[in-house]
């Protein structure tokens, strides 16, 4: 099998890891070497860098074999699929050649369990090894750290890599019991725990001594798979609560399940990803990261999953009422984000304009503020929108109604450089 085939298997193989959304590297242009991270192929994603800008990424396997029998991935062993690996130096040669070609400014690197959780790992760090060292590449690299891997190769591992992940996959351990029999929840958390005392003692050195090599510098992440098992999204969003508080991740990716495989456990092939559910879970998440939210506070044992049909902000504020309406003028800024329509942007916008004068309704808009949601929950000078009445049904109407259109409506799919090109 050439590289080109292997190429094609493996982009193909690698398109249900998720966690490639946000790269957060800082890796500037270094003398000597080529690509940074401040900066249409087979397996190509995007991500975006901390000043905005999308960067693709070649996402691929190393390896679509695998010694494990997850019953929900379709890289299992007893699957009947084609099966490739590329040998570090290939894929080494591949990922240089396309940044070359400016096709790509980064790696997402995963794997199958080729053999051993350890062997696979070598391999992994022989590529990355030969790009930064042999090719001098200084571009982003995002690698997975494979669970049951030793310490010593997940401390190379992410001296290499800019970002690491370890990979939960399923929300529970009864999910992984009968699910993933070969993994285990304690092979899962000890990587994270290594990863982030990693990290952490890498930034101090790094104040005590300017070039001390630096150790995952853009974090961990993980990703759960959301509709494989009954999880409810109260039991997802409580383990994202816990992972965030106490392995500092900098993200946790949902994927809703695509049913690939025949099992008596899964979903039946013809049942849909349930898309507006990960989409739910995503809004869910940048209110925990951004907003001040505490999962228990968007659910509970009484309410243990989202109304699909508004997002979680709005869904907390129509349980709330006797919280709203905020006055805009005089809110302190914790309190403006919990209302809808308002964002962390608009939010200090309000604080940095009502320091010149009184905020009014119309100035509302100008500011970033999304009336269609914000109006039945806020007040400027005292008045809420002119002419506005409601109740409690009516505003979850309107709220609904505001929602739809930004709503996908078609399955989103990653581009590849075997697709036909579409004509006008």
């Amino acid at each position: 099998m050439d590289v080109l085939e292997k190429l094609t298997v493996l982009t193909d193989a690698a398109k249900y890891d998720a966690a490639c959304t946000s790269s957060g590297g800082t890796r500037t242009a270094k003398k000597g070497y080529i690509g940074n991270t401040s900066t249409a192929s087979a397996g190509c994603c995007h991500t975006f860098s901390a000043d905005g800008r999308c960067v693709t990424l070649l996402k691929v396997l190393l390896t679509n074999r695998c010694v494990y029998d997850c019953k929900y991935c379709v890289n299992r062993r007893s699957n009947d699929t084609r099966r490739a690996a590329f040998t570090p130096e290939e894929l080494a040669d591949l990922t240089i050649q396309f940044y070359r070609r400016n096709y790509i400014e980064g790696l997402f690197l995963s794997s199958g369990v080729f053999r051993s959780p350890d062997y696979t790992t070598e391999l992994m760090i022989r590529c990355l090894a030969l790009l930064r060292e042999r090719y001098r590449f200084n571009g982003y690299i995002h690698a997975k750290a494979i669970p049951g891997t030793a310490p010593e190769l997940v401390e190379r591992l992410g001296f290499l890599a800019d970002r690491l992940s370890v990979n939960i996959e399923l929300p529970s351990e009864a999910g992984l019991n009968s699910l993933a029999p070969d993994k285990t929840k304690g092979a899962i958390l000890a990587p994270m725990r290594q990863i982030q005392t990693r990290n952490r003692q890498s930034r101090e050195e790094l104040v005590k001594y300017r070039h001390a090599p630096r150790f995952a510098p853009a974090g961990q992440s993980t990703q759960l798979i959301v509709g494989a098992t009954r999880d409810t999204d109260f039991h997802i969003l409580r383990l994202t609560q816990g992972l965030y508080d106490r392995y500092g991740l900098k993200r946790v990716f949902y994927s809703a399940y695509v049913p690939v495989v025949e099992h008596a456990l899964l979903p039946a092939r013809d049942v849909k990803p349930p898309l507006l559910r990960e989409h739910r879970l995503y809004q869910a998440d940048w209110l925990l990261r951004f907003y001040g939210f505490r999962a228990e506070e968007l659910l509970d044992e009484g309410t243990q999953d989202f109304d699909t049909r508004v997002d979680p902000k709005c869904s907390w504020a129509l349980a709330h009422l006797d919280f709203f309406p905020v006055e805009v003028n005089t809110a302190a800024y914790e309190t403006l984000l919990r209302i809808p329509g308002v964002g962390v942007t608009s939010a200090r916008r309000i604080l940095s304009a009502r320091r010149v004068g009184p905020l009014h309704i119309d100035n509302l808009k100008k500011l970033g503020v999304v009336m269609k949601r914000a109006q039945y929950f806020l007040t400027a000078s005292g008045k809420m929108a002119e002419g506005l009445r409601f109740t409690p049904d009516s505003v979850l109407r309107g709220l609904i109604a505001a929602e739809r259109p930004l709503l996908p409506q078609q399955e989103a799919v990653q581009l590849s450089l075997f697709d036909p090109a579409e004509t006008a």
